[in-house]
């Protein structure tokens, strides 16, 4: 008999449909306000548009690189805004989302793909630690953080945030262990987008990834992470659930990765159209622009002073990013260590004597 490569969609948490007709799930119930809803979609709107622009400059040579989001907005504000305050998120370098709703500047987010700083926001201020680039290398460092709050007796969660491709990684496997065996209080959050760059996600496994949460002892769900209000639910939970004591958990965020891996990708080579196009049936823009009209929380207006703020928004990128400063030659020795450290110091006094030979070159 043979395995399916995933499960239909009825096993999905999914509290909003595509149509945007609200559902109920009774594992996971959710209350939200109208003001609540027209702030979601203010986020999913505000997140699309950051993405957009940063896709644009890169094209006009002001970024050297950009990680598209489109498509997975749903799953990362809905995620980020089921954090509290003394939480801490671990991201990729694509949770551009989980950033905005960690209150960190997208003009900051800019700087670090432009090559004026290796992170730039102070991860204790936001609880969202700096982007990682080496795929599944953050998972063991959130479980680690999970465990010095568990020793801390914090009443806190961590959640941590990977792709499909990042589960066939050691690093997430060894951190799920790590995980199970003493309960740590961390959420992984993976963002199923279904291609680890142009590999399809029939190569990473053989069963749905939330399955494989029983067999380190710890749960899974999987949701309709093109639903926002699926993913604040069971995120909700979820750190919930590990706040209290009862362990680790693994989210699978079942989306599609609209776009580009990053801008250096051509998605043509590997993927059809026709794919690309049924799931833009599924944007989680559009269902949830759909309920608001449907429940008429909403008119004209609201959707012309959204546009006209992303508009601002954008403009203010475009803007900054230009302005951004270089880095100092000796910027690199900066945040090596959280105190002055007698080895970085002279590798710096090193580093400037080296520097300073070509000034006496040229004066000769």
């Amino acid at each position: 008999m043979a395995i399916p490569t995933h499960a239909p969609d009825d096993t999905f948490v999914q509290l909003l449909t595509p149509e945007g007709e609200r559902v109920d799930n009774a594992d996971f119930p959710l209350e939200v306000s109208d003001d609540q809803m027209r702030a979601l979609y203010r986020d999913l709107v505000l997140v699309r548009r950051v993405d957009a622009e940063a896709t644009a400059l890169q094209r006009q040579g002001e970024l050297g690189l950009w990680a598209q989001l489109l498509g997975q907005e749903a799953a990362q504000v809905g995620a980020g805004r089921a954090l509290l305050p003394g939480d801490m998120a671990f991201p990729t370098y694509r949770e551009h989302g989980v950033a905005w709703c960690r209150d960190v500047d997208p003009l900051t987010l800019l700087g670090l793909f432009r090559g004026t700083t290796n992170g730039g926001w102070n991860p204790h201020d936001h609880g969202f630690a700096l982007y990682t680039i080496v795929i599944g290398d953050q998972c063991p460092q959130a479980v680690g953080y999970a465990m010095g709050m568990q020793q801390d007796d914090a009443d806190s969660a961590v959640m941590v945030f990977f792709g499909d491709g990042a589960s066939s990684q050691g690093d997430v496997n060894e951190s799920f262990i790590w995980a199970s065996v003493f309960n740590a209080p961390v959420v992984f959050f993976c963002q199923n987008n279904q291609w680890a760059i142009s590999e399809p996600l029939e190569r990473q496994t053989r069963i749905p990834l939330f399955q494989r949460a029983w067999g380190f002892g710890f749960p899974g769900v999987r949701v309709d992470g093109n639903d926002v209000l699926a993913c604040l639910a069971v995120s909700r939970q979820m750190l919930q659930r590990a706040r209290e004591g009862a362990g680790p958990a693994l989210v699978e965020a079942f989306t599609y990765r609209m776009g580009a891996h990053t801008t250096s990708d051509d998605p043509t080579r590997y993927r059809l159209d026709t794919d690309v196009e049924a799931w833009r049936l599924r944007d989680p823009l559009e269902r949830v622009r759909s309920f608001l009209h449907k429940q008429q929380l909403v008119d004209d207006d609201y959707f012309a002073e959204l546009d006209a703020e992303a508009e601002q928004l954008a403009e203010r990128l475009r803007t900054g990013v230009r302005s951004l400063p270089d880095p100092g030659v000796d910027a690199m020795f900066e945040h090596a260590y959280a105190e002055p450290h007698s080895l970085v110091e002279r590798q710096r006094d090193q580093y400037t004597r080296y520097l300073a030979g070509f000034a006496i070159e040229d004066a000769r």
